[in-house]
């Protein structure tokens, strides 16, 4: 998987099923994180706004900033 393959599934699952996509964006969105770790998810859930369409949240860090 690569953001290119992982942006086109995204976009595929929102035309087909609107609002009812987070199933298929969860999908994708584990394959990403596998394949391409937290900064590319996070990359994604920011470009789609799938926080607040579909309630995906960011990866935290793994490193504490206090």
């Amino acid at each position: 998987m690569n953001l290119d393959d992982a942006r086109k599934r995204i976009e595929s699952a929102v035309t087909q099923y609107g609002q009812h996509a987070a199933p298929a964006i969860d999908l994708v969105m584990a394959e990403v994180r596998s394949d391409l770790g937290r900064g590319a998810f996070n990359e994604l859930v920011e470009e789609f706004d799938l926080e607040l369409m579909y309630n995906i949240t960011p990866m935290e860090s793994d490193h504490s900033s206090s």
